[in-house]
């Protein structure tokens, strides 16, 4: 059924909105109010696009940029739409404008669009997702959002829908629905899988946690330091289903193997070390107790 719908929408291809057009001489200062007309546009006037994915960094590669633009201008105009406001709307060239902004200009050149909500929301994913270096939270975000706009424009059916997305950009459909399970964690969570601390398909089983067994498991890995692989995820979703999930539970599934820093340790031979009876709490109370002696006399 979804598919049926799907085949009777026509988009607007990423041309049709971005248009092929190269910078024409003699441009002149405006506001920019005449669209496919590549124009001048002060800086001050731009905004950034609502619920932005993708993280404007001043990192190497923007100062790289920022030499390019002192030294050539900014050869590719940004694309913009009327702000309901005031100003315009940035869809693409938000790393552009900030580049223009560190090396001290003052306009940019720019082409004007008039879009909808939807097709802006397309165009700009669709402008910034084949980009290297892109975080995984990004990539989450920025499906999410083209999936709920093509959605509203009647697509129907999770993944027709879904396949359509990964064309853009050279993957599955089951690919990018796992990005976009990545959106229901907390945010603590996205930025460990952010931060490689986390595997992706890790983060996907984590995402069908509630809330609260989402906060527990983030206190134990920030806690603890630790690595959490894809079988301790997908226990842990297990023991979630059951209504199972306390603190002890996720303990007990973590403390398995302390992996911190790549270093494995057998859980079975630091109990050796200690007379039976002793709870895991208890032993973790202990070791810990250790390290902060070892690491208080000048050790650590």
């Amino acid at each position: 059924m979804g598919s049926r719908s799907a085949d009777k929408i026509k988009f607007r291809s990423f041309d049709d909105l971005f248009g092929e057009q190269e910078p024409k001489g003699g441009e002149k200062e405006t506001k920019g109010t005449v669209e496919d007309q590549v124009v001048r546009m002060v800086l001050a006037e731009l905004h950034p696009f609502k619920g932005h994915p993708f993280r404007v960094m001043e990192d190497e590669e923007m100062m790289e940029m920022v030499e390019s633009v002192r030294q050539f201008g900014v050869l590719v105009p940004v694309i913009v739409r009327p702000d309901k406001g005031e100003g315009y709307e940035i869809i693409a060239g938000h790393r552009r404008k900030r580049a223009s902004e560190l090396a001290g200009c003052s306009d940019i050149p720019a082409i004007v669009r008039d879009l909808t909500d939807d097709e802006s929301v397309i165009a700009m994913v669709d402008s910034n997702i084949q980009r290297l270096n892109i975080l995984p939270s990004e990539k989450a975000r920025a499906y999410r959002m083209k999936m709920e706009a093509m959605e509203h424009q009647g697509v129907k059916g999770g993944q027709h829908t879904a396949a359509v997305l990964g064309e853009a950009s050279g993957e599955s459909a089951r690919t990018v629905h796992r990005y976009i399970r990545l959106t229901y964690l907390v945010p603590e969570l996205l930025e460990l899988v952010d931060q490689k601390r986390i595997p992706v398909v890790a983060g996907e089983s984590l995402s069908f946690l509630r809330e609260g067994e989402q906060e527990l498991v983030r206190d134990y890995v920030v806690q603890r330091n630790v690595f959490l692989s894809k079988g301790e995820a997908e226990l842990l979703r297990v023991e979630s289903s059951k209504g199972e999930l306390s603190v002890e539970k996720v303990q007990e599934i973590l403390c398995r193997n302390v992996k911190t820093a790549g270093i494995t340790i057998s859980a079975k031979r630091i109990r050796d070390y200690f007379p039976e009876g002793y709870t895991k709490e208890e032993i973790e109370k202990i070791v810990y107790s250790l390290l902060d002696s070892w690491r208080a006399n000048g050790s650590g």
